[in-house]
């Protein structure tokens, strides 16, 4: 998912190499708001937080599977990057329009239909409003002032 060859070169090498060992043309693919559709247990073996960064700097909005490896769904809550559990995943149809609903934890197909997600914890939602981990921290400190 992140490429440890382009680790020295920043997030913006990571993200123009994200994917490329599943698919190369990946990152010219995306678009700002695209919902990535995986597989069960997403991010495994990719334990750097340079992963999910590279799919935030990308711009997906979200990302969606059945499961995901433990430590890549918390890196990407810290990060921001939304991950939600999506058994029924397989439903959505590669490079098709879908809309998050990230409260509902639903995503709402361009029919009008539903699928639903496993709700993200109140805790870990609230990291997100935020934009991640330490933007939510800065902010906790700051109020204390």
């Amino acid at each position: 998912m992140a490429p440890g060859a382009y680790m020295k070169g920043g997030v913006e090498e990571i993200a123009r190499h994200c994917l490329a060992g599943l698919r190369p043309e990946f990152p010219a693919m995306v678009r700002p708001g695209d919902l990535l559709v995986a597989g069960r247990n997403f991010g495994a073996g990719s334990s750097r937080e340079q992963a999910p960064q590279a799919l935030r700097h990308l711009g997906l909005a979200a990302v969606i599977a059945p499961s995901f490896a433990g430590l890549f769904y918390r890196n990407a809550i810290n990060l921001g990057l939304p991950v939600l559990v999506c058994p029924d995943a397989a439903r959505l149809v590669d490079g098709a329009a879908a809309r998050l609903e990230l409260e509902q934890a639903c995503l709402v197909l361009p029919d009008g239909s539903r699928v639903a997600c496993e709700p993200i914890p109140e805790f870990l939602r609230t990291l997100l409003r935020a934009g991640g981990l330490v933007p939510h921290l800065k902010a906790r400190l700051a109020a204390r002032r």
